[in-house]
């Protein structure tokens, strides 16, 4: 079982570089501003979207995501809205996974957001408040689907815990490069590094660091050991001040912008192996 995430990590790993993931919420600025950006983000070098579905209680978002998620859901965004974005993207080739918080999907129906999901084209789920161990009814939707479901593994977890993590995973791992909220920072997570080299022997699949990336130079630090370079805060803070400045120019640039950041990643994780 072989989805469109799996190929851009195979494509990514026979260029010998990592795979670049980039995180945009559905819904913002507006449903087409977010389809616009992420398209933008793409086509500058995003091998992979990560899509966010706006909830009320996003448990590891820092503040520019979740200002930006409260917007979303402020101006009326919809699972429709989410499910509408992840069909444009794919129907332009891009691989889209959406990241969820449990408890949407659970109230949508587990089944039925899988069909909806497969029907729309993505390629599956990152659930950062699910355990494998209380994922039996999303396990079983995805297979009947052929959807990845991506877990998170964080430098506090045991060899266990890696390993049922692991097992559970399908697409690739989630490697938290640190504990706590999303956000941008100075340096990546020291642990980051530390954590890959654990999770490898557990899986053949890619395993993609996420949380503190923001720039280029940590971009390029990441790929030099991990398979994929998740960036969302940097993103968001490009739409976010897009948007404030629309509000008070009257000219949004927020898909420029976010394109202009992709740019500088996607060079940034191609430079960063010899």
């Amino acid at each position: 079982m072989s989805s469109l995430v799996s190929t851009a990590f195979g494509k990514a790993s026979a260029d010998n570089r990592a795979a670049l993931v980039g995180y945009l919420p559905a819904g913002f600025p507006t449903v087409d501003g977010a389809v616009e950006a992420a398209l933008a983000m793409a086509a500058a070098g995003a091998d992979i979207i990560e899509l966010g579905l706006p909830y009320s209680d996003p448990l590891i978002d820092g503040p520019v995501i979740a200002d930006a998620v409260h917007r979303a859901l402020a101006a009326g965004t919809k699972v429709a809205d989410v499910l509408h974005t992840v069909e444009a993207l794919a129907a332009a080739g891009v691989p889209v996974l959406v990241m969820t918080y449990w408890n949407p999907i659970d109230r949508y129906g587990v089944r039925s957001f899988a069909r909806d999901l497969a029907r729309a084209g993505g390629s599956g789920l990152i659930t950062p408040d699910l355990s494998p161990e209380e994922a039996g009814s999303w396990l079983e939707a995805s297979d009947e689907f052929g959807l990845d479901r991506v877990f998170l593994a964080a430098p506090s977890s045991t060899e266990q815990r890696i390993a049922t993590v692991t097992a559970a995973c399908r697409g690739f791992v989630y490697a938290a490069s640190l504990m706590g909220v999303t956000g941008t920072r100075d340096a990546v997570g020291s642990q980051a590094e530390g954590l890959v080299q654990r999770i490898r022997p557990h899986t053949d699949l890619p395993v993609a660091v996420g949380l503190g990336v923001s720039n280029g130079a940590q971009a390029a630090q990441v790929a030099a050991f991990a398979d994929g370079v998740i960036v969302g805060s940097a993103f968001v803070r490009r739409l976010v001040d897009a948007a404030d400045a629309a509000d008070a120019a009257g000219a949004a640039t927020g898909a420029d912008a976010v394109a202009e950041l992709a740019a500088e990643l996607s060079a940034a994780v191609r430079r960063a192996r010899p």
